[in-house]
């Protein structure tokens, strides 16, 4: 397919999208969500260490996923530039940035008034996060490849900031579930646009998926100590290798977009359907076998 038949596809199919997401989203407020009566001022000499330890795993999940939307304006820099200013995704790209600034907003406070992070090691790894930028993914060489990557990031922090709400309490939980809200309509919009790619142009959109479940990480892999905080994340349940097969791969890529039952597909695209249902595969393989390590044997 051309690549402006493909544009006019993702034109008119964003434009459909932008006003079944404005229908759907809700507005709020970060300030009225955090406890600010049970804040204090920090002193010029206070440290701002955590004032209390958070449940298993919690911390780490709360600071990867901070620090994660901190880092928005490259994320939005990478999709804004793709798309021209006045198009549909163009103000797509805005109306999302502007939702996803809240995220930050809300947890920073949070984590600010309960003092449930050390706030200065905190803002250290942000300026180093933000100094050092973002790349939309190794393998990112379309269009399409963007939007699947989209698609399985959006869902996945949906996941793992549902998943940090269920390991905190009151407004930490309420304040999660708010966030994850916001991520759910995001991952509805990416999703449905490859859908639209798919039927557009099959075998291009087939080999974008392979590139980018063969490659895929969550934009906070560049975090300094993302492997001991990841770790740290899996072991509470947050997001693991179960996770994303039960909840991002075999939901979206196996059943939503149905990669196994596409026909008519080109000798290139075939290779590369094989290529990612075996992958997946050997995911749900390497899932299985941590979770029978994880429960004790008989006797």
């Amino acid at each position: 397919m051309s690549t402006s038949s493909l544009d006019e596809v993702f034109e008119a199919t964003a434009r459909t999208l932008m006003e079944r997401h404005l229908s759907r989203a809700k507005e709020w407020f970060p300030h009225q969500l955090v406890p600010w009566s049970g804040g204090r001022d920090f002193g010029p000499d206070d440290p701002g260490d955590a004032a209390r330890p958070l449940p298993a795993g919690a911390a780490s999940a709360l600071w990867v996923g901070l620090l994660t939307e901190d880092n928005l304006p490259h994320y939005f820099h990478v999709i804004a530039t793709a798309f021209a200013p006045d198009s549909a995704m163009g103000e797509w790209s805005r109306r999302w940035a502007a939702e996803e600034q809240r995220h930050a907003t809300v947890i920073r406070d949070w984590v600010c008034v309960t003092r449930s992070l050390d706030l200065v090691a905190l803002e250290r790894a942000r300026m180093r996060q933000l100094s050092t930028g973002f790349r939309a993914g190794a393998r990112s060489t379309t269009i399409t490849d963007g939007l699947v990557y989209l698609t399985l990031q959006e869902l996945a922090t949906r996941i793992a900031h549902w998943n940090t709400g269920e390991l905190l309490e009151g407004s930490g939980l309420a304040i999660m579930r708010r966030v994850a809200a916001d991520e759910n309509l995001h991952f509805l919009f990416y999703r449905e646009m490859v859908s639209a790619a798919l039927r557009a142009d099959p075998d291009g959109t087939v080999q974008a998926i392979e590139r980018q479940v063969a490659a895929f990480e969550m934009p906070g892999a560049g975090i300094d100590g993302f492997s001991l905080h990841a770790a740290a994340i899996a072991s509470a349940g947050v997001y693991d290798f179960k996770v994303h097969y039960e909840q991002v791969l075999l939901p979206v890529v196996l059943n939503h977009w149905g990669i196994e039952t596409i026909s008519g597909l080109g000798a290139e695209a075939e290779q590369a359907r094989g290529r990612v249902v075996s992958r997946i595969a050997r995911l749900k393989r390497v899932a299985d076998r941590i979770e029978a390590q994880k429960v004790p044997a008989p006797g």
